[in-house]
C-alpha cells in the first residue's frame, strides 16, 4: 500500500480538473451520446503538412532545436502576423516556438506575475488562464462581460480599476475571438481598448488562437497597436486542425521575448522538431488553410443560432472561433451543471454548463459547433425534442 503525501504546493491542492473536461469524461460513459463538448476541429490536418512531417522524420529531424525553435518556423510565423493581420516581429529574437498555446499562456503569465498582483480577467472565459496566475500566487480578478453581451469596453475596465482601489493592477487577459462566446472586437473598438491598457499602464496577455475563425471580418490584433505592452499568442491548432501537434506562438517586444524564453526554457526546452518543420509548410504554403473551414464554420454557426434562438435561448451572435453560448430559457433550471446532466441523461446529447467559464456564466451553455453539419442537426434535433417536453420545464 502506498501512503500518499500530502505536503505539496499548497496553490495545487486547491487547483481542480477544469469543469470542461470532468464533464466531458463523465458523460462519455454515456452509450449513443452525441457530444458538441470540446473546441477540437472535426478537420484533419491538411494533407501537405502531414506530408511536410513525413520528410521530416525521413529527413532525420529528430533532434532538439534551439530553445525558440526553428528559424525557419519562427520566420514563417513573423510573416504569417504580418501578412494577415499587419503586425510586425523580428523572427530572431520577437518570437518564441511554444508547446501549443497552452504552454504559451503559462508562460505569458508565469513572466508578469509577482506575488499579490492582480489580473483582470473578463468573464466568462476560457478557464486554463485562472490556475496559472494563482499558481504564480498572483489573483485572477473576475470582470463580468454579460452587461454587455460578453464586449469588453474602456469604461468597463476603467470603472472596474476603480471599485478595486487597493490592487496592483499587473495586466489583462484578452482571449478574442473569445472562447465561449465566440465575441470578437473590429479595429476601433481594439484601439479604444488599446488606449484604455496603455493608460491604465497594463500588461496585455492577448490570446488569439482563433484568429483566422472570424465571420464578417478580419481579424484585428491588438498588437498592431500597443506592441511593446502585448504578449500575443497563437498557433496552428484551430487555423490549421493542428491540435495534437502542440505548436504554438509567443509574439513580443525584444527584452520581453528574453524575459519569456527563461521560462520556457525551463518548462519545455523546445517544442517537437518534426513537429516544427510542418508547421513551416502550414504557415508558407498553407498561409489560406483556413478558409474553406472558416466557410464550413459560418454555415454551421448560423444553422445552430437560428435553431437554438427559435427554441428560446439567448445568444450573443458570434463573430468569431466556433462556440455558442447560449442563456437557458425561463421556465427551465438555470443551474447549468443541472442542466446539462439532465439533458445528457435524458436525451443522449453532451454541452457543457457555462459555471465552466467562470461564476459569471452561470444560467449560460456552451457547445462546440466544430462538428460535422450531421452531428449537428442530430444534436439540434435532441435539444429540440428536450425543450418541447413538458416534464423538463420547471414551472
Amino acid at each position: 500500500m502506498t501512503l500518499f503525501r500530502d505536503d505539496l504546493n499548497e496553490t495545487i491542492s486547491h487547483i481542480q480538473v477544469s469543469t470542461i473536461r470532468q464533464f466531458d469524461e463523465e458523460v462519455s460513459a454515456i452509450p449513443d451520446m452525441v457530444k458538441l463538448t470540446l473546441g477540437e476541429p472535426d478537420f484533419n490536418t491538411p494533407e501537405h503538412v502531414k506530408a511536410a512531417a513525413k520528410k521530416a522524420i525521413d529527413d532525420n529531424y529528430s533532434h532538439y532545436t534551439g530553445m525558440a525553435g526553428l528559424l525557419e518556423l519562427r520566420q514563417a510565423a513573423a510573416h504569417f502576423q504580418e501578412t494577415k493581420y499587419g503586425v510586425h516581429y523580428d523572427a530572431e529574437d520577437q518570437v518564441l516556438v511554444t508547446v501549443g498555446a497552452t504552454e504559451a499562456i503559462a508562460t505569458a503569465l508565469t513572466t508578469i506575475c509577482n506575488p499579490g498582483d492582480a489580473i483582470i480577467i473578463p468573464s466568462p472565459i476560457f478557464p486554463a488562464y485562472i490556475p496559472i496566475i494563482q499558481e504564480a500566487h498572483a489573483k485572477p480578478l473576475f470582470m463580468d462581460t454579460g452587461v454587455n453581451d460578453f464586449v469588453i469596453t474602456p469604461k468597463m475596465v476603467d470603472d472596474f480599476i476603480a471599485a478595486h482601489p487597493d490592487e496592483n493592477f499587473k495586466g489583462i487577459v484578452l482571449n478574442y475571438p473569445n472562447n465561449p462566446t465566440g465575441v470578437t472586437y473590429v479595429e476601433d473598438e481594439i484601439k479604444a481598448l488599446a488606449d484604455c491598457f496603455h493608460r491604465h499602464n497594463l500588461w496585455v496577455v492577448s490570446d488569439e488562437i482563433y484568429s483566422e475563425l472570424t465571420y464578417g471580418s478580419d481579424h484585428v490584433s491588438i498588437a498592431k497597436f500597443i506592441p511593446d505592452e502585448v504578449i500575443l499568442i497563437n498557433g496552428l491548432s484551430k487555423s490549421h486542425a493542428m491540435t495534437g501537434w502542440r505548436i504554438g506562438f509567443l509574439f513580443a517586444s525584444k527584452e520581453m521575448t528574453a524575459q519569456l524564453k527563461k521560462v520556457h526554457q525551463y518548462y519545455v526546452t523546445a517544442a517537437t522538431t518534426i513537429a516544427q518543420k510542418a508547421g513551416v509548410e502550414a504557415l508558407t504554403n498553407g498561409i489560406n488553410d483556413a478558409q474553406p473551414m472558416r466557410q464550413e464554420y459560418q454555415a454551421r454557426r448560423d444553422f445552430v443560432y437560428q435553431t437554438m434562438s427559435k427554441l428560446g435561448f439567448k445568444i450573443a451572435r458570434p463573430t468569431g472561433a466556433f462556440y455558442i453560448f447560449a442563456k437557458i430559457p425561463a421556465g427551465f433550471e438555470q443551474d447549468s451543471m443541472a442542466f446539462c446532466k439532465d439533458l445528457a441523461r435524458k436525451n443522449q446529447l453532451a454541452i457543457i454548463p457555462g459555471t465552466g467559464f467562470g461564476a459569471e456564466g452561470e444560467g449560460y451553455v456552451r457547445l462546440s459547433y466544430a462538428a460535422s453539419m450531421e452531428k449537428l442537426h442530430q444534436a439540434m434535433d435532441r435539444l429540440t425534442a428536450y425543450m418541447q417536453e413538458p416534464a423538463n420545464r420547471i414551472n
